[in-house]
């Protein structure tokens, strides 16, 4: 049946099919009305079927089981009826992708190609993911992304039973998140006077202001659209680094002792500006007012307030800086990166969210003492009388070392290391790959990827809550550049995070996964994805002449 990604089991009953017709009806109860009304709207586009709801026991029925866990389903497809019995309203959404995906390639369409012709094929399947956590990484701050492609993204997303949207929205290159006590983040810093063309090696510039902001209604509809399809959308506020277009919207935030930060503008460069904010109360009360907006918006159980990449020369230089490092009792600058850090993390929990950080949160984060039985490590500066545990988690990206070491402290993991699963990296090593940058990642490459280190015993193992690609935007300024650094890669990280492959990747059958790619690039021909052919790039998918920063040799085993 070539699904991808690879349920926990299947079997197919050739003499068992479901033709659908007009008389066909699809039935649910009201726990599972998402997943009914998700499932009529496609494949009533799809087919032309209108799937009227029927009565319980007959045509296609959803069905409700408590003693599944929330994202498992069991399919079942017999002549005249198919049934998900699911644990709750997401695994009755990937049993209704499951069910697309069996009506074929033109299942996915928004039209229906042909009257009639549309069989379920007789099968039982039954399955549940392997991790909780399976989620792509969007960067909407270097290039900005109108909403519309947003939500397209998040369909194929759903599509590949991908349950976790990590919404970059800000950065030094742009601002994309409305504010509303503070306007001058989307007057100012929501676009910039131009762009690199590639990287700064090419000395390339194409003079042209880019810009753009998602209103809070547009992100609540995002967050509505992506609920419908069991994702979950992780906002992203990065800080103290990364944040130059702040800066140049509100002087007041930069470390005014050193430099003129009235000067400043949105960066026009790519890499990591050493603009970063001051440690001031005043800006801690700055990004709380900027947070308790992001809270009403965003839902989710996580907010990923970045915590990387912050350099720390303006601090060393900051009489200001220096003086708060000495009020706080602080050993160094990276203690104080830490103090933010930990403020947020305990601004948050008190809200009842967890931070989330890049995996720098863990530098100058105060000595840990041994994880308490089923609780996170508790950081020595806060333990005395607190009555409080940090519950951080960590977003592994250099590396495997970072969240190895954050899941022996007692954190949860994300591992999204870059040498694996970083997808804005190049897909071959050919000189028609378009700005080249980074490692070679190949589809193999992608699928070979586990994301549990070895080293990890049993119980620091259970701290890594799931996997992440992650898809930069420096070098991809729309969603056709998207698709292809994405497409086909995402589906193999889509079976590395959902099915049950081998923890040895040298023990999967990639052939296998080769085969069912062929019908498989079929749906994403009909979804309107403009993946990157195995044989290479299109000459409409070439940036000939735009320098990359491509990386020789095999990453780095770290």
């Amino acid at each position: 049946m070539d699904l991808i990604p690879a349920p926990l089991g299947s079997v197919r009953l050739p003499d068992r099919d479901f033709p659908l017709d007009r008389a066909t009806t699809l039935t649910a109860p009201p726990a599972l009305a998402g997943a009914e009304r998700w499932l009529r709207s496609v494949l009533t586009a799809a087919t032309g079927l209108p799937l009227n709801p029927g009565r319980p026991g007959e045509g296609i029925e959803l069905v409700h089981d408590e003693a599944l866990a929330g994202e498992a389903y069991r399919l079942s497809v017999r002549p005249g009826r198919a049934v998900i019995t699911a644990g709750g309203p997401a695994g009755a959404l990937w049993g209704a992708q499951t069910l697309r995906r069996l009506l074929g390639p033109d299942a996915y369409r928004r039209a229906p190609l042909r009257d009639g012709g549309w069989v379920l094929p007789g099968a039982d399947i039954e399955d549940a993911p392997r991790f909780g956590w399976r989620g792509a990484l969007l960067d909407v701050a270097r290039h900005f992304l109108p909403k519309a492609d947003v939500l397209r993204f998040v369909d194929q997303l759903s599509a590949h039973k991908l349950n976790v949207l990590h919404l970059h929205l800000t950065d030094d290159q742009g601002w994309r998140v409305e504010i509303k006590r503070y306007p001058r983040l989307t007057e100012r810093a929501s676009w910039r006077e131009r762009s690199m063309v590639g990287y700064r090696a090419g000395q390339r510039r194409d003079d042209r202001p880019h810009g753009g902001f998602y209103t809070q209604d547009d992100l609540r509809e995002i967050v509505a659209y992506a609920a419908e399809r069991a994702v979950t959308v992780v906002p992203e506020i990065d800080l103290p680094g990364h944040t130059q277009a702040a800066v140049a919207a509100y002087p007041e935030l930069g470390n005014t002792d050193v430099v003129d930060t009235a000067a400043l503008g949105v960066w026009t460069d790519w890499g990591v500006s050493h603009h970063v904010l001051n440690p001031s109360e005043a800006t801690l009360r700055f990004f709380e007012g900027v947070l308790e907006e992001v809270l009403e918006v965003f839902p989710s159980e996580f907010i990923h307030l970045g915590g990387d990449e912050c350099p720390k020369e303006q601090w060393k230089e900051s009489p200001a800086a220096q003086a708060r490092i000495r009020e706080l009792g602080l050993a160094n600058e990276d203690e104080l990166q830490s103090h933010l850090i930990r403020h947020f993390d305990r601004w948050l929990a008190d809200r009842g969210r967890r931070l989330i950080g890049w995996d720098e949160i863990l530098e100058g984060w105060p000595a840990v003492a041994a994880p308490p039985a089923g609780g996170a490590a508790v950081p020595a500066a806060e333990r005395p009388g607190a009555g409080w545990r940090s519950r951080a988690a960590v977003s592994s990206w250099r590396g495997f070392g970072g969240g190895i070491a954050a899941a022996r402290a007692g954190h949860d993991v994300v591992m999204c290391p870059e040498q694996h699963v970083y997808l804005d990296h190049r897909q071959a090593d050919g000189p028609d790959e378009p700005i080249p940058v980074g490692f070679v990642r190949t589809l193999e490459d992608v699928y070979r990827f586990e994301p549990v280190p070895a080293e990890l015993d049993a119980a620091a193992a259970r701290r890594v809550i799931g996997t992440q690609a992650n898809l930069w935007s420096e070098f991809t300024d729309s969603a056709r550049d998207i698709d292809y650094r994405a497409f086909p890669r995402l589906a193999a990280f889509a079976e590395v995070a959902w099915s049950a492959l081998p923890a040895d990747p040298a023990a999967r059958d990639f052939a296998g996964f080769e085969r069912r790619m062929v019908s498989h690039l079929e749906v994403l021909d009909a979804l309107g994805v403009e993946y990157r052919p195995a044989g290479g790039p299109h000459p409409w998918q070439r940036w000939p002449g735009v320098a990359g920063r491509p990386i020789d040799g095999p990453p780095p085993a770290v």
